[in-house]
């Protein structure tokens, strides 16, 4: 049976992430280690990373100018937080806990100096997630923006490389996540991420998370029998599923093929609930661990994730 869960906030401490977690009836945790829409400077490690200049025109992701943002809101992870979190994590059977990176980084960057500072980046978020214990780190692979998808894929593997090298000998794997594909960025073809994966001189280092918004949102079908069959096939002859480490449930607030990453609660948006009882009962994904990124709130009082995760455990098979 699938364990399922969803991406919680560490305000408060590590180990509050997993109390969280456990309320809403999760079985498996996602958590930031640093403010997402920041720039992670570690200051563990920060004296080991260059100083990045200033970038004249700073980009997210998807490639779109963003105001400056603010450096240095990384904390310092404690032994106490190491073991709070570890504690919490063993008290409460809460397994598989996945680290997101920041949004900033973008590995595919034309511009040197955001490349640069994105791999230091990406350093500085293995770093952290190998200091929590944690095996498991998500990134968006990034926008190729003023260049191509050829030259951009290039970059990104040129980053998982340099990101490899500076962490060798830690057990963070670092799993790459399907887009939308939304302007120029990279990842939301099946054959981006498999080109990326087969660059890599550390294979047993990096592996992918599929996200369902995403791949809908991409142009993938999932609904009916034959479509599911077909999308899963094409992603078993590119990436393969042994290479999809974690699995991220979103329902779409946008229609199939819109190329726009807007997540909605699960049966609430454009997918409808079959692809997640197709998914669900897939058991070549029995094994992979399953995160909500859905908005967080209550409906009637009861909290989104269980609302959420109740819906997903409906449509599991006995």
């Amino acid at each position: 049976m699938p364990r399922l869960g969803s991406h919680m906030s560490i305000a408060g401490g590590y180990h509050k992430a997993v109390d969280a977690a456990h309320q809403a009836s999760c079985e498996v945790v996602q958590i930031f280690t640093t403010p997402p829409r920041q720039w992670p400077v570690d200051r563990e490690v920060s004296a080991t990373l260059p100083s990045a200049k200033p970038v004249k025109r700073r980009t997210n992701a998807t490639g779109k100018a963003t105001r400056a943002p603010r450096t240095g809101g990384s904390s310092v992870i404690t032994d106490e937080d190491v073991a709070r979190f570890q504690a919490a994590l063993d008290e409460l059977q809460i397994s598989d806990p996945l680290v997101h990176a920041s949004y900033l980084i973008n590995l595919a960057s034309p511009d040197d100096a955001l490349w640069k500072k994105s791999i230091d980046a990406l350093v500085v978020e293995l770093r952290r997630a190998e200091r929590l214990g944690i095996r498991m780190l998500v990134v968006h692979p990034g926008a190729f923006t003023t260049s191509s998808e050829e030259l951009g894929i290039q970059r990104v593997v040129q980053a998982l490389n340099e990101a490899e090298r500076q962490t060798r000998g830690d057990h963070v794997v670092c799993l790459l996540e399907n887009t939308s594909g939304q302007g120029s960025t990279l990842g939301y073809r099946f054959e981006h991420l498999a080109e990326m994966l087969s660059g890599t001189q550390q294979p047993n280092r990096f592996a992918v998370c599929i996200d369902t918004c995403h791949a809908f949102s991409a142009g993938y079908p999932l609904e009916s029998a034959a479509e599911y069959r077909r999308t899963t096939a094409q992603l078993e002859k590119t990436v393969g599923r042994a290479a999809v480490r974690a699995i991220h449930l979103n329902d779409s607030a946008t229609p199939f093929g819109s190329r726009k990453d807007r997540h909605e609660h699960i049966g609430r948006g454009e997918m409808g609930l079959a692809p997640f009882r197709r998914l669900l009962n897939d058991a070549d994904f029995a094994n992979v661990p399953m995160y909500l990124e859905t908005e967080k709130g209550e409906e009637n009082g009861e909290n989104w994730d269980v609302i959420n995760l109740r819906v997903l455990r409906s449509l599991i098979k006995g």
